[in-house]
């Protein structure tokens, strides 16, 4: 799991606001918004109104419209969140954490562009496990509650498919769908 360096003690003058699982996150027109609590999936759509996902975001990490130029841009919570909004003039004392989304977001991208679907899967599992999981006795408990539509959407492939290569996964002995979280073994 990424540690975080966010101390809110450096923030207090940010307006803060929580919102429960699910809730879309109200964007401020510019700057961007530091997440305290919680995770949040970033995304838009394609022309045919295809979800398109982002990406995921956790404790620590910036995020905003500023910094993904995409329309329409935005964030729902997968988790209950609490963030607080950075405005434009004060971006400039968050660089570790834009340099960090920007590093996510590649390497979100490359899982995305892997040319094997069952790879693709694994690799997304994986880097969901480092972002967001615990340590169990099994292996890493990803502590979000994914549908197989969401995977999909992250990896731009069918729903059917990541059924169907989540089964096979499992097959595996790669994955554990005992909770409603996943575990990847290791």
């Amino acid at each position: 799991m990424t540690l975080s360096t966010y101390t809110p003690a450096l923030y207090p003058n940010f307006k803060q606001q929580t919102f429960t699982c699910r809730q879309l996150v109200t964007m401020p027109f510019n700057g961007l918004l530091r997440i305290n609590r919680g995770a949040v999936r970033a995304v838009t759509w394609s022309e045919q109104g295809t979800a398109i996902t982002l990406g995921y975001w956790g404790v620590g990490d910036v995020l905003g419209q500023s910094l993904s130029g995409v329309q329409p841009y935005q964030i729902e919570c997968k988790t209950h969140v609490e963030v607080s909004y950075i405005p434009q003039n004060l971006c400039h004392q968050s660089l570790d954490e834009i340099f960090r989304h920007f590093q996510e977001t590649q390497a979100f991208f490359c899982i995305v562009r892997s040319e094997s679907l069952r790879d693709r899967l694994v690799q997304l599992l994986a880097w969901l496990g480092q972002k967001f999981g615990r340590q169990v006795e099994q292996g890493v408990l990803i502590d979000l509650r994914l549908t197989h539509q969401e995977l999909s959407e992250a990896i731009g492939i069918t729903r059917i498919t990541v059924t169907r290569l989540m089964s096979r996964l499992e097959e595996e002995k790669v994955i554990d769908r005992t909770r409603p979280q996943y575990i990847v073994l290791t």
